[in-house]
Order: structure tokens, then sequence, then C-alpha cells
């Protein structure tokens, strides 16, 4: 299958709209696990993979139809620093993407044991296409320095730099059996042009989507352009979809218009919940977010006005995937199943 056709051969399946997990750090750590550490959710390949498995599993048993790998985080660079070889060090960015094919065929297999659709305790066991996305975050994110939110990596930090940071990682999860790169995250235009470069010069075989993030509702974090970034991800061939992720709710109707001032591509958006996260604390600030119900509602419009792939980000939970299942659900036509 063609890089381009296997998104839009996905959403055809899917009935038009996809729906993506949820936040994947905050599960974890409601399931037990310690991520202060630099390697935060990627501690987990190392220490407790059972639980990352688990939170997969979660989000397809709440309707999620693309799970994202644990790999955010995970750089041979990263784990270098914690005392890995570099073969451990790929050998942990490969198991990112074993787990989550693992929950896929533990997931399928419970479909098949259930062929009405709904397991008795409401899980949602829908047989289904399921994309296993294997996350690339920024540079900034490698850093723990919170640059990822900045964009601001300093004039030391050129294309160069950029590509020869991501260049063996990018190989490394393109052949790991994922369907697709999730480039999540992307503060600045450099990052951005620095992947498109990268998919190319790799000849890398698994399509792509460029997620961007932002704090103004118009530009990407840095203050670069989003049309600009959208036009990059719209110019790459080996691009098959480009949104917002990690981004306050309020925010994405503005900026979905943005995109599509550029963007054919279906457009993909995973908000965060809009709570505030302070960075010195390294914490979450209590009810500075909106509601599930709230979230949820949003899901509709968002697709109304050009989203076709939504879920969730930071401090999102199964139960909000659930809700936006339920609410997509409820707006596709109904087509008769044929065999």
């Amino acid at each position: 299958m063609s890089s381009s056709s296997l998104m839009r051969d996905f959403l055809h399946q899917a009935g038009g709209t996809a729906v993506i997990d949820g936040g994947l750090a905050t599960e974890l750590e409601r399931h037990g696990a310690d991520l202060n550490d630099p390697l935060w959710s990627a501690k987990c390949l190392v220490s407790s993979s059972h639980l990352i498995r688990q939170v997969h599993l979660d989000y397809l048993e709440n309707g999620a139809d693309i799970i994202i790998t644990a790999s955010y985080q995970a750089t041979i660079q990263g784990f270098k620093a914690k005392g890995f070889s570099n073969e451990e060090s790929e050998a942990l960015l490969r198991r990112s993407v074993e787990i989550a094919r693992e929950a896929r065929d533990v997931y399928n297999e419970r479909c098949a044991a259930c062929p009405l659709g709904d397991g008795a305790d409401g899980k949602i066991l829908n047989h289904r296409p399921i994309l296993v996305a294997a996350s690339v975050g920024s540079y900034g994110a490698y850093l723990a320095d919170g640059s990822e939110y900045s964009g601001d990596y300093g004039d030391a930090i050129t294309m160069e730099t950029l590509k020869d940071f991501h260049r063996r990682r990018v190989q490394i999860l393109a052949d790991s059996g994922a369907d697709l790169l999730a480039f999540e995250t992307i503060p600045n235009k450099i990052e951005a042009q620095a992947y498109a470069e990268l998919l190319e010069e790799e000849d890398i075989k698994i399509p792509a989507w460029f997620s961007f993030n932002s704090k103004d509702g118009v530009n990407v974090v840095s203050g670069d352009s989003l049309v600009e970034c959208g036009s990059i991800a719209e110019s790459c061939d080996k691009v098959v979809a480009v949104g917002i992720n990690c981004t306050p709710p309020r925010f994405i109707h503005g900026l979905i218009l943005l995109l599509k001032k550029v963007a054919t591509k279906p457009i993909l958006i995973y908000p965060n919940s809009g709570e505030t996260y302070d960075g010195d604390q390294k914490e979450w600030v209590q009810n500075t977010g909106v509601t599930d119900e709230d979230f949820v509602s949003y899901a509709n419009k968002w697709c109304e006005v050009g989203a076709s792939l939504v879920g969730g980000c930071c401090r999102t939970t199964p139960d909000t995937i659930r809700g936006i299942y339920r609410k997509l659900s409820s707006s596709k036509p109904v087509t008769l199943a044929t065999e």
C-alpha cells in the first residue's frame, strides 16, 4: 500500500472519522509508574512494559482506532546517557512498537471471542482496522527542559544538527513494524523541515503525520507561522496527515481553519485537557482544564470544520476517548455490513 493511500483507505474503512488514543504518561502514573525521570514515559520501556501494554489496551477497549507508542521521549542519546549501550538503546525503541502491537493482538483476540461488539463490562470490542503510530518526540523533548513548549533551541542548533539527532531513531522506528510515524508536538519550522528532509533522504517506507503545538491559537509555540509549518507537511509526499496536539482545546477550532488554508491531507487533532503545566514544579495545576464532557462536545465541531482524526493528549483518559468514540459513532452514516 502506498503512503498516500494508507490514511485515506483507513479513514474510509472507519466511516470518515477515526479516534486517536489519549494521554499515556498520566495514565501510566495512574497505574503506579514513577515517571520523574528525564526519560519520562520511556522509562517504562525499561522497567514496566506491562503497564504500557495495559494502557494501550485500555484505549483500544474504549474506542481508539490508533494507538501511539511510548517512544515520544525515547531516544538513543537519552538511553545512552542513562548507561545503556547503543544496541540496548535501539532495542528499547523497537520494543515500544512491539508492546503496542502486542496490545493490538490481545485486543483482536478479545474481539474474536466477543462477536457482539461490547464486552459484559462495557468494553468496546469492535473488530476494526487499528493502526500503531510510532511516536517521534522533538529535540526539545529529549532535552527535557521544556523547550518543546517554546521551540527555542538557540542559534547553535541547525537543520543538519536536527537531522543527525533524529536519523537513526527514525530509521529504527520505521523498520520496527509500526504502521506510521507520528512526529508529535513539533515546536518550530526548522524541525518540521528537518523531518521532511529526513523522510526523503532515508527513503522511509512507512507514512508519517506531522502534529504541531500552539499556545496562542495562531502560531506554533516558537512563534513560527502554523500555515508555513503546515505547508511543509503538505509538500512532503511521505506525510499523510497534519494537525495539532498538546494544545488547549479552546484554540483548536481556529487552528483547523488555518491549516485548511494549506492542507489537502487529513487533519488530526489531539489536544491536551487544557490544564496548565508548571515546569518548575513538574506537575499539572489542578482545575485549570476543561471537563471531559466539554472536551467531547467539541469533537463533533472539530470534525464539522475539517478534522478527521480526533483524540487526546496530556491529561486525557480512556474515559475521554470513549466519549469521543461514542460522539463520533453517533454522527456517522449507518451502513449495512456486507460479507
